[in-house]
């Protein structure tokens, strides 16, 4: 889902979304498709889990192995979708399969992907809540991704001020048995923090 609605922001010519304005203008100045860029900022993400006290997973291995390829297949099927409404839906569509992805695999509790692992981590070892923690990491990626070379569009910056709120929202869902809820209480109980 996650690889889908990455290569729909793409093809949708709105936007390419937060962490993919990076790896966009990462692929531009070596050449590489967007969704190998993906894997490859991934790995150092996950070395900086260790600080944070996050551990992988077979979810982050999941994540790692399907995301970047998906991406790169989706978007090989054809090309930018013409017409604002079809963009617009394109981009709602993307914004909507990511987050779902997102809150699905983070409420299986299987270990989050690199980027969402960087998230939980920094809300768990800070105390932060997960909307502010998103929220702040993506918009933080579109600016290094735009002075990298990246294209920044209105589908970025709908993405990046949404998709934390939507993905705390989707896990209130997703997480009925409270499995991520607990662990991430257990956790900040442990380090004297209250989560928001």
């Amino acid at each position: 889902m996650i690889g889908v609605g990455v290569a729909l922001m793409a093809r949708s010519g709105l936007g390419v979304g937060s962490w993919e304005v990076l790896h966009q203008g990462i692929g531009r100045i070596l050449g590489l498709p967007m969704g190998t860029v993906s894997i490859l900022v991934g790995l150092p993400i996950l070395v900086a889990w260790w600080p944070l006290g996050e551990r992988p997973g077979s979810g982050t291995v999941l994540n790692v192995l399907l995301i970047g390829p998906t991406t790169n297949l989706v978007l090989g099927l054809g090309g930018p979708v013409t017409g604002l409404p079809a963009q617009v839906a394109v981009v709602a569509l993307g914004i909507a399969l990511t987050a779902t992805g997102t809150a699905l695999y983070l409420a299986a509790d299987l270990g989050p992907g690199p980027r969402d692992g960087l998230m939980t981590g920094m809300h768990l070892r800070f105390g932060w809540s997960l909307r502010r923690t998103r929220t702040a990491m993506e918009l933080s990626v579109v600016v290094v991704g735009w002075l990298a070379g990246g294209t920044v569009g209105i589908g970025t910056v709908v993405l990046a001020i949404t998709i934390g709120p939507i993905v705390q929202a989707l896990l209130r869902v997703f997480d009925r048995k409270g499995r991520l809820s607990a662990r991430r209480r257990a956790a900040l109980e442990a380090r004297g923090m209250l989560a928001e």
